[in-house]
């Protein structure tokens, strides 16, 4: 495969189990094995299959217990779980490994006339386990037996449909009709954009990396005593995402030297695979398989250089006028209001040359604007950070092409032209504050402590600044200042995510006159809003990008044999989703552990937005369409009444995450996360000022979209980068009149 040859080995995939680490015992993993051929079971082909179609019978045969499937299952799990979710995990499957303990867990379904009576777990009938996996996914008492259920059946459909051999193939992709993205990919005769200031520390050890520290322009001091290296610069951003990127980008053109910390890695249209499995493991925090505490939400946000534009969806939506109303007059931020932030989104989509034309749209979007078209709603193109001949259905697992402008291909290569030195795999642990005497704030920010993540570097970095701007995003900066000894109360409260919940609709080939397949063409280019009686939009509908293991992973599972043929259907099931701008509020206050509440009108504009969505999918002329609540709900629609839909449709809801009492429950999913650290006016109502500096720390900064005042109702990289824009734009202009900011 092309792919294997050319990608970065981080990226390629085709690892061989040789030793587990995830410490389960032999019969831990073989009860793990038994739950996972429920999940995937061999079966016989179907009737009217074809039955010399070699990847389709393989398909059928396949099972979730073969080898190296639990293994790898338990190793993501334990990898990428919360410690709570794993010990539960681990609990259950060494309690099912036992008779008595199978008895307590799945009553009367493991009783047998026969001796033995009882029987364990991994003994039992295919059959038996498929109906005592329902029970666990139904049961309103025992919530924990639910969230072990949803936890294994998450990480084995994911491995099992993202999972390569050696040649960067999985056998099961030919038969459900996916391939992998291979486009010729975009190359740099003349090196990596970033090359000239980028110093990634996966490559460094102690001997090199004070050389390599030196040869960029960077002052250092190498201090044994304290086993620390001091690095000197004027400004040093943590984070290279959308707010991180400008700052650094703004910042260094006005003549600072800035330092740039990225705990993720760099790569180039040249490096991405476009497989689904690694490309999520290095492109997204937590692997891409990131959840609320509770498992409510499953959390997207990017990792690698670049943040979440290297990885987002192209959506360029300008911050909406009622939103900027609403910050500068009822939350008292001025600059929102004014020429100012307009004039910075001009920068900003100048810079990432958005447009919103496209010249071929992809099968998504097509069947959402004929949807729209045919109910005689409004549907609107898409502005993106892209050519209008950007058609491109993987650049959620980075743009091989390089047509996107994220960051890394814009903001960050201005900053390194003027002399900014990017830092890879290294992580922020907390800031350097001290006592500010006679000073504006209680604390002096002097810069950041931080380690790199190659263990070859033995020494922690002490970064040394005039200014430290965190970046990090609305999950890492809190969890950074409150490490740091900070206390405002808004730090970590206030978190927005605009959740969604997803819709599908299957559209067989040739019966709907639109052709392509859902990983085919631009991810987001049309949209349509959502509005109530009053004009005021409830929802915005766009379309999703997800490839075969997430789409297994998310899928509610009712069975086997019904997992299959969805899988089958996945080229030709489009993906539409309402967005909302959320009222209910969540918190982190620790890395990795998110806590979020809906508002009860949150899960209102969800439900009338979701029934729109399904109605849209409907009169573009699906042959069914569905929802991912827990119990598969869907409906056949040829012939369909309207009173049969309106039934339907009365029965879509949105309440009830995976901890509901409930027989039924959503899972929600979230791109998008604002506001935990937000701008106040006064330290009573935010975390930071309207400059973005800390209440409490003289020359600390934050410049990522934790200082949105609200969530904005739309896609936000052109809020926060415009955003960003306007704070790092007045720190240069304090530098340039000579004034520490």
């Amino acid at each position: 495969m092309e792919g294997k040859k050319t990608s970065h080995p981080l990226l390629r995939g085709g690892r061989i189990l040789c030793s587990s680490s995830h410490g389960f015992s032999p019969a831990q993993i073989q009860t793990l094995a038994s739950i996972c051929e429920v999940l995937i079971p061999p079966l016989p082909l179907p009737e009217g299959k074809k039955p010399m179609d070699h990847p389709l019978q393989y398909f059928y045969k396949a099972s979730g217990s073969h080898p190296p499937i639990p293994d790898e299952t338990a190793e993501m799990l334990v990898k990428r779980g919360l410690p709570p979710a794993v010990s539960l995990v681990s609990l259950v499957l060494k309690i099912l490994s036992f008779r008595l303990g199978t008895l307590l867990l799945c009553g009367r379904l493991c009783l047998s006339r026969e001796w033995p009576l009882i029987h364990k777990f991994s003994e039992l009938s295919v059959e038996r386990r498929e109906e005592i996996l329902m029970q666990w996914s139904r049961g309103r008492f025992l919530i924990v037996l639910r969230a072990v259920f949803v936890l294994i059946k998450t990480f084995c459909l994911f491995t099992f449909f993202s999972w390569t051999d050696e040649n960067s193939e999985n056998p099961t992709w030919k038969a459900i009709g996916y391939h992998v993205d291979n486009r010729e990919k975009k190359t740099y005769p003349q090196g990596r954009p970033l090359e000239k200031g980028i110093i990634e520390a996966i490559h460094e050890n102690d001997s090199s990396f004070v050389q390599s520290l030196t040869q960029k322009g960077l002052q250092v001091i190498d201090d044994p005593e304290h086993n620390i290296y001091k690095i000197r610069c004027d400004v040093v951003v943590i984070g290279s995402g959308c707010g991180g990127g400008v700052a650094a980008g703004v910042l260094a053109s006005s003549g600072q030297k800035v330092v740039v910390l990225e705990k993720g890695n760099y790569f180039v249209p040249k490096d991405y695979s476009s497989l689904e499995g690694p490309s999520m493991s290095e492109l997204y925090e937590g692997g891409g398989i990131m959840s609320t505490v509770d498992g409510q939400l499953s959390l997207l946000a990017g990792s690698t250089v670049g943040g979440g534009s290297a990885v987002n969806w192209s959506a360029s939506i300008r911050t909406p006028e009622n939103v900027l109303r609403e910050w500068s007059v009822d939350h008292r931020i001025p600059f929102f209001g004014d020429h100012v932030y307009h004039s910075a989104m001009d920068a900003v989509c100048k810079r990432l040359g958005v447009t919103d034309k496209c010249s071929e749209e992809g099968f998504q979007n097509q069947i959402l604007r004929k949807g729209c078209e045919n109910l005689g709603l409004k549907v609107e193109q898409a502005p993106r950070n892209s050519s209008e001949n950007h058609f491109c259905g993987s650049c959620n697992l980075g743009c091989r092409i390089g047509d996107k402008k994220g960051t890394d291909s814009t903001w960050l290569v201005d900053a390194v032209a003027c002399g900014a030195v990017i830092l890879t795999g290294t992580k922020a642990e907390r800031f350097i504050l001290v006592d500010n005497v006679n000073g504006r704030r209680k604390k002096k920010c002097l810069g950041v402590i931080a380690t790199a993540l190659n263990k070859n570097l033995t020494k922690k970095l002490q970064i040394e600044a005039k200014v430290t701007v965190s970046a990090c995003g609305s999950l890492l900066t809190p969890p950074l200042m409150i490490s740091s000894g900070l206390q405002n109360p808004n730090i970590g409260r206030n978190l927005h995510l605009h959740p969604v919940l997803l819709a599908w609709g299957y559209f067989p080939e040739d019966a709907s006159g639109i052709k392509g397949k859902i990983f085919e063409g631009g991810i987001i280019t049309s949209l349509h809003k959502v509005v109530s009686g009053d004009s005021k939009m409830v929802a915005l509908i766009e379309a999703a990008a997800l490839g075969p293991a997430t789409y297994a992973a998310l899928s509610p599972w009712i069975s086997g044999g019904d997992l299959k043929e969805r899988m089958l259907k996945l080229p030709r099931t489009a993906h539409l989703f309402p967005l909302v701008r959320d009222q209910g509020t969540g918190k982190v206050m620790e890395e990795g552990k998110v806590k979020y509440r809906l508002s009860e009108i949150d899960e209102e504009n969800l439900r009338t937005g979701l029934r729109q969505t399904l109605r849209i999918l409907i009169a573009a002329g699906a042959e069914e369409v569905g929802t991912y609540r827990s119990d598969g709900q869907r409906i056949k629609c040829r012939g369909l009444t309207n009173e049969s839909l309106e039934e339907f449709l009365d029965d879509v809801s949105s309440t009830g995450g995976m901890q509901s009492k409930n027989e039924t429950w959503n899972i929600y999913l979230t791109a998008h996360q604002i506001g935990s650290c937000r701008m106040g006016a006064t330290e009573e109502e935010g975390a930071v000022d309207e400059n973005g500096e800390s209440w409490e720390a003289e020359g600390l900064f934050v410049s990522d979209g934790s200082v949105l005042p609200t969530a904005i109702g739309v896609n936000p990289m052109i809020t926060i980068q415009s955003t960003s824009y306007c704070i790092s734009s007045r720190i240069a202009k304090k530098f340039k009149r000579g004034t520490e900011p």
